[in-house]
C-alpha cells in the first residue's frame, strides 16, 4: 500500500512546459517535452524521482486532450513503477482522470477480484483565487476475492485555496498558489487497513500542476516532492 500511496500523491505534482506548442486555458503542451520531480523523506534524504513525457497532444471536439507517460525510478536508477493517463483541457478547467492515481501494478493485482472502479476526476480551473473552494475527487472500487469482498477507496478532499506566496526551487522562483487537500484511503480485504493524510500544493499561473507537493500525516511532515528538471 505504501508504494500506491507514493504513486497517488505522486500523480498530484506536475509542472510548466514552457515550450512552443498547442496551448489551451494558458497551459502549453507539446509532444516529446517532459519533465522530473525529485523525491524526497521528511527529514529531505532523496528517495528516487519521477519522469514525465508527453506521449501525445490532440484534439477532441472542443478539448485538448493530452497523453502522458510517467516512470518512478529508485535512488540507484531502477525504474520501479509506469503509468499513462490522460488530462483534458475545455478551455477553463484542466481535468486529469482519476483513474491515473492506481498504477498498474496495482491495477494487477485487482485483476482476480472482479473489481469495479468508479472516479470523480480532478479538476483544476485555469484561474485560482484565494479561498476557493475546488472539486473533491475520488476513486472507489468494490469487487471479491473467492468469497470475501474487496474494497478500495481513495478520497481527497476539503481541496482550499489558502493563500499565495513566492516559492524557490531548483527549477526557480515563482509566485503560487498554495492548495490545502485531505487524502483518505481505505483497502478493505478481511480486514480494514485506513490511512489518512493532508497535502500542500504550490501551483503557478500557466503551470500544469504542481511545482512542489509535501505530504503530511498527523502534522508530520513525510516527504514532499520538486521540480528539479525540464526538457
Amino acid at each position: 500500500m505504501k508504494k500506491l500511496i507514493l504513486w497517488s500523491i505522486a500523480c498530484l505534482m506536475m509542472l510548466s512546459l514552457r515550450a512552443y506548442a498547442q496551448e489551451c486555458a494558458g497551459f502549453a503542451f507539446k509532444e516529446g517535452g517532459g519533465f522530473e520531480m525529485n523525491n524526497y523523506d521528511g527529514k529531505g534524504k532523496a528517495l528516487g524521482k519521477l519522469t514525465y513525457k508527453i506521449a501525445k497532444v490532440a484534439k477532441e471536439g472542443s478539448n485538448t486532450v493530452v497523453t502522458i507517460d510517467m516512470e518512478s525510478f529508485n535512488t540507484k536508477g531502477k525504474s520501479e513503477l509506469k503509468n499513462t493517463y490522460q488530462m483534458k483541457c475545455d478551455g477553463n478547467v484542466l481535468t486529469l482522470d482519476a483513474a491515473s492515481l492506481i498504477n498498474q501494478e496495482q491495477m494487477k493485482s485487482f485483476q482476480n477480484m472482479e473489481m469495479k472502479f468508479t472516479y470523480d476526476n480532478i479538476e483544476i480551473p485555469s484561474k485560482l483565487s484565494v479561498g476557493e473552494k475546488l472539486k473533491d475527487a475520488a476513486v472507489k472500487g468494490e469487487g471479491k476475492s473467492g468469497p470475501m469482498p474487496v474494497v478500495f477507496n481513495m478520497f481527497i478532499k476539503n481541496r482550499t485555496v489558502a493563500g499565495q506566496e513566492k516559492l524557490t526551487i531548483a527549477a526557480g522562483t515563482y509566485d503560487v498558489y498554495k492548495i490545502n487537500s485531505d487524502m483518505n484511503m481505505e483497502m478493505v480485504m478481511g480486514f480494514p487497513v485506513k490511512m489518512e493524510m493532508q497535502t500542500v500544493s504550490y501551483r503557478a499561473t500557466g503551470v500544469v500542476w504542481d511545482l512542489k507537493t509535501e505530504t503530511y500525516r498527523k502534522g508530520k511532515l513525510m516527504g514532499y516532492s520538486e521540480l528539479s528538471k525540464i526538457y
